[in-house]
């Protein structure tokens, strides 16, 4: 009866541990969101790239997912940064990933054109565009 008293024991224990683990989130953001924040308030795109690889880097580093729309962001900086040939993979590395960003992403492609590839650095203009359009549909509720 004590053998069984035990065994129940450790597993309800066991059991009871496992729970705590809480748990595992499916991607990795390593900072991703900060980073967002940092690129409409308009601070470095240097190190806001910068910080993004660093994160890619952990992410890999630990086997994880990368995040909608992480290479999207680098993709983006890239843009700003006048560096059209990365902008452009890190485009496809997020159709790659996550296909149903494939409409947009050629979008971003597809009028990347002069501006980009001059290397004028201008704030794309479909990201500010959703955030009024997301405030303002916000409002109209």
């Amino acid at each position: 009866m004590k053998l069984v008293l035990k065994c129940t024991a450790t597993a309800l224990v066991c059991g009871w541990l496992a729970g705590c683990a809480g748990p595992k989130t499916l991607y990795q953001w390593e900072g991703y969101q900060p980073q967002v924040r940092s690129y409409f308030k308009g601070e470095s795109k240097e190190q806001q790239l910068q910080a993004l690889e660093a994160g890619l880097e952990r992410i890999k580093a630990k086997n994880g997912a990368v995040p909608p729309g992480y290479h999207a962001q680098m993709g983006l900086l890239c843009a700003d940064l006048g560096q059209p040939a990365r902008m452009a993979a890190e485009f496809q590395a997020e159709k790659a990933l996550f296909p149903e960003s494939a409409t947009y992403m050629d979008f971003l492609l597809k009028n990347a054109g002069g501006n980009r590839a001059a290397g004028n650095a201008q704030p794309a203009a479909s990201a500010p565009a959703a955030t009024t359009a997301s405030a303002q549909g916000a409002t109209s509720l």
